[in-house]
This record gives structure tokens, sequence and C-alpha cells, in this order.
């Protein structure tokens, strides 16, 4: 495989298939399109701008080379930025707009950031409030039209012929060893932390999760909504500009539904927590209907529960499916826009019983699995073949990268595509990579000798008083499965024995109430209600029976509210904070425990 740099992406189309929608968002309630030739023209502007304000590569080492921000939700100009920086030599550093002002101003002046690209009015104010307290940024440049801010086009108009031929040459100089991008990851406690990514690392894992899925050459549509400034959906986007996939970003979270409708796109890629929402707003709408239908619905769902187990392999049971397919999951496709070929999901473990159902319903879900600091992906269920798909696993390692598992389980990885290192953390480096090996903080087995699984995080394993180890992600992952738990935390670091925090699913819960003649009122008085409380006590009794004693949850806490990105527990990612949950409900779990 020849390594090429990721803007390379924009010469690959040029030459085997230019196209009329490369990049693609709504503009005043249109879809406005941007061909693969008007792309290269704003890219090569922009790059000629950034020069001209005097961006570049300087000594092309990792502290020396310029670095800018971005801080935007998904839209054709944040991969603009993306790839006219990459031209300049200088490095981008991408942040969640959520990201809070401490954590900006920390990365900011970590990384010396000098100019950095907002989106709209709201994220302009932020960097405002803190650009006295960043002393290297000079500039702060919009892409929505601001009053008194400084637009992005402004740049492009900055480009000149003197400066378009300096950029080529720079373009020429660019090796794919050079560093592209420093992804700031705090994960769930910590200060952030830089995580330094070259064009190598990136495009390596680009063609391998591309051969190993694999990702064809076709003109498909692919709907873009998760953070373009996390690893995941960067890589996937550079796999789609290398593969002829027209991308189109959706509004926002709350207009997927629509939007999909709009585009009809033959995959996306997705969190399990998102996956999860629109499984309950199906389970919602079903739970309301009547008769017959109601009595399909559950049919066809718990049809699904089984797909991919010895019982699907029956003829009744693909005869049964036919029919559900036909009569209910239908709806589901055509809601997703009827068009879906893949779905891909990564992040978070996804519930078991999610992937059955949604892959009976012939909605193709693939679980991946791999961090910011191999770029991201070390394995994925594969679409090739049936048998290169398991169920409950994250899939074959990618080909072109080792995996192996230490003594205690956990999970290292060896290939071009993992990190160069922590930006300015040596230490953090030396004892991240040892020898060449990346160590992932993962604990995870083999299945069957060719799938990997994720069992817990090494961190998040904890001991009871009484000496047994217990792997909360296991216990959390089974209980999501109901439909009474939107959200769950295992807790019992050196106690007497294992609690659990849990967010009730509050739609569900009101139908249920509904049905048995209970009134709900407030989610307050809901998690209060005896019935409720009796109820959710025999929901943990039937489900601990898949664990050993010293596991099962013996008491909880029902909260009134969803732990959410902005309350502070869950990270941009949708990964529970623990640490945070701890603290913040300390008196509730110390109420659990008699303390």
């Amino acid at each position: 495989m020849e390594i090429k740099r990721l803007f390379d992406c924009i010469e690959h189309q040029l030459q085997h298939f230019p196209k009329n929608d490369m990049l693609n968002a709504k503009v005043n309630g249109e879809w406005k399109s941007y061909s693969t030739s008007e792309v290269k023209k704003i890219v090569d502007e922009l790059s000629a701008g950034l020069i001209e304000l005097g961006v570049n590569a300087n000594d092309f080492s990792d502290e020396g080379t310029d670095k800018i921000a971005i801080i935007s939700n998904n839209r054709p100009e944040w991969l603009f930025v993306d790839m006219a920086v990459q031209q300049t030599g200088a490095v981008l550093v991408p942040l969640y707009p959520t990201t809070n002002e401490n954590e900006i101003r920390f990365i900011l002046n970590d990384a010396l950031v000098k100019y950095i690209f907002v989106s709209n009015k709201d994220l302009f104010d932020k960097i405002t409030a803190i650009n006295l307290s960043v002393p290297s940024l000079k500039k702060i440049f919009c892409f929505d039209d601001i009053e008194d801010a400084d637009n992005w086009v402004s740049i492009s108009a900055l480009a000149t012929d003197a400066s378009m031929q300096k950029m080529n040459a720079i373009k020429d100089a660019i090796t794919p060893e050079h560093l592209a991008t420093i992804i700031y990851t705090s994960g769930t406690t910590g200060t952030p932390k830089g995580v330094m990514l070259t064009h190598k690392n990136i495009y390596a894992d680009v063609m391998y999760s591309k051969q190993s899925f694999p990702f064809l050459d076709k003109p498909f549509k692919v709907l873009s909504f998760l953070p373009l400034n996390h690893i995941f959906e960067k890589c996937v986007t550079y796999i789609y500009l290398f593969s002829s996939n027209g991308i189109y970003y959706a509004e926002s979270l709350d207009t997927i539904g629509a939007n999909l409708k709009e585009v009809k796109p033959d995959g996306f890629t997705t969190v399990p927590r998102l996956l999860e929402k629109v499984f309950e707003r199906i389970m919602t709408t079903g739970s309301q209907l009547k008769g017959i239908k109601k009595q399909l619905f559950f049919w066809s769902v718990k049809l699904g529960e089984q797909h991919a187990t010895p019982v699907a392999q029956s003829s009744s049971y693909k005869i049964k499916l036919s029919i559900a397919n036909r009569l209910v999951f239908s709806k589901w496709r055509e809601a997703l826009g009827g068009n879906i070929k893949f779905i891909i999901t990564g992040g978070a473990a996804c519930q078991v019983k999610l992937l059955r159902i949604f892959n009976a319903a012939k909605i193709p879900v693939y679980e991946g699995y791999g961090p910011t600091e191999n770029s991201p992906v070390i394995s994925v269920n594969r679409w090739s073949s049936p048998n290169d798909s398991m169920i409950g696993t994250v899939g074959p390692v990618l080909d072109g990268i080792e995996v192996k598992l230490a003594a205690d389980g956990e999970i290292c990885v060896k290939g071009p595509t993992v990190m160069k290192g922590y930006y300015k953390r040596p230490d953090l480096t030396a004892e991240t990579l040892i020898d060449g090996w990346l160590h992932t903080g993962d604990i995870g087995v083999w299945v069957d000798t060719k799938f990997l699984k994720i069992t817990d995080r090494k961190k998040e394993i904890f001991k009871t008083s009484g000496g047994k180890y217990v792997a909360p992600q296991a216990l959390e992952n089974i209980f999501k499965g109901s439909p009474y738990i939107e959200q769950i935390m295992v807790v019992g670091e050196s106690k007497k024995f294992v609690s659990a925090l849990i967010v009730p699913s509050f739609s569900y819960l009101k139908t249920w109430m509904q049905l048995h003649d209970l009134t709900f009122t407030t989610n307050e008085d809901a998690i209060n209600n005896d019935a409720v409380l009796k109820k959710y006590q025999s929901v943990i009794e039937e489900l601990n029976k898949q664990f050993n004693h010293v596991e099962q949850i013996k008491k909880f806490e029902l909260l009134p509210a969803e732990w959410s990105l902005d309350t502070g527990e869950m990270t941009p990612k949708m990964s529970l904070k623990r640490k945070v949950v701890l603290e913040k409900f300390k008196d509730v779990i110390d109420s659990i425990y008699g303390a």
C-alpha cells in the first residue's frame, strides 16, 4: 500500500471519480452541494490565504509547526479548513463545540494555537470571552456571517498567484510522516492530553478499514452527524472521500430523522447511545398500538431478539421473520430512508439485543472498536461475509495491524496506525507505547480465536471489600437491555456488595404506569412510587440471574434526570464519566451503604 497524505483525497477523486456531491449541507432549507472541483478550488485558495496570514510548517517539527484550531458543528466548511490547514503544513486542533471554557483555554494554550475557526455566534462569543487569556491566538474566523466578526472567506480573498505557488511547493514537501492533527482527549477523567496523529497514521487506518470492511468505490450517499472533531468520524470521512461516497451533513441531532428521509443514505456511523434512543422511540410507539397491531409488533421484536442464534437457523424461524420484515420492520427501514446498507457503531459497547433486532430487521449494524491513539479502528465486524461478523464482539482485527492480549487481558496493538505520541507528554507516551505496542487500557478476549470481544476498561474493574473483582460494564450492558432502564452505573469499590444508580426510561415507564392505572405526574414522583420501585426490583432480580452472586446488584437508587453532556456526567462521545457521577451522587451512594 502506497501511503498518501489525507488531502490527496481531492486529487484521488478528480482522477478516479469526480463527483457533483462530494460535500453537501442544508443552507436556508435547501441542500447545497459542492463538487470535487469546487472543493479543490475552495481548499487551495484557503490554503494560499492562510499562507498569506503567515501560517506555515516552520521547521516541520511537532512543536515548531503552527497550530490552527476549529470548533464547529459538522458542515462542509469543517472539511475545507481541515484540508486547507494540512496543505500549509500546519496542524489542525479540533475541539468539541460543547467543551467548557477552562478546557478550551488549556488546549489553546498548550498547543499555542495561532488562529481558530468557529461556526456560529455562540461559539464566537465563547472564544472571545477567553481570547485575552490565550496570548498565542491572533484572530477568530467565523463560518456564519456575524456582525463585527471576521468571516472565513476573507482568508481566501488574500490568495495570490505567489502564495498559490508557495502552497503547491509546501504540499510537495509534506510527507506522510508529517503531523496531521492533534486531538485532545480527556476520556472520563484527567487533564486533556493531545494525541498526535500523522497523515500516515490516519491514512493507513482509512485504507485498512476500507479494505477490511470493505467500503466500496461506489457513488453511495452517507449521512454524517457524529462530531467531526472525534477521530472516528474523521477517519470514516476520509474513507468516504477515498471511496466515491457523497457526504451529507445532518443539520443537527434533532433533525437526523428528517434528514434520513430526505437524503435516503446508503449508510452512516453512530454511537450506541443514539441507536438506543432510536430503539426507545420505536418501542414507545409500539406500546401505544392497539389490538392485533400491538401483538404483531411485539411478536416481531421478540423474533428479532433471537436473530443470529441457533434458533434462527430453522426454516420456521426464517418464514416468521420474513413476515415480520414485511409487516413491521419495513416501516423501520422506511423511517431510516429505506436505503440503508450499513450502519457502523463504535465509541462504546452496543447492546447485543439491539444488534440482533436491527440486523433481523434488515438494518445492518456493524460494531467496531478502537481508541483515538490508534487513528482509531482496531477491529470491525465485516460486511464482506457472514463468517466475518459475530454479534456481541467487535469483529476481526483489521488486515494490516497486529493485536495481542497482555497477561491481564489488556488489548495491545502495533502497526502504522498507532499514534506518534502525546503532545508535550513524553512521560505519558512512555507509559502507553511500550516496545512499539500501544497499550489501550481495554480488557478483551478472543472468541473462536478470530473475533475480539471487549469485556471492560482496565481502570474501571473494581474490587469489593470481600476481595472479589467486578467488571461494571459487563453488568451495565446487560441491564441497559431492559426497556425500563435508560442509564445505569454499577458501583461497589471497597464495599460489601454491588449496587447501582439507575436512570429510568421515563417514556417507557410512563406508558407502563398508565397501563397499570398509576398517575404519572413528575419524574420525581414516579421514582418514589411504591409500585414503580417494586417493578424495578423485579426487573433487577430477573437480570441478576445472568451473573454470579458476588456480581449481582443488591441495592439500587432511581434518579429523576438523565445524565448528559450538559450536566457533566457524559463525555462528548457519550461515555459515562464515572468519577464525576461518583462525586455528584456521593450522598445517594452513601445512603445505599448506610454511610
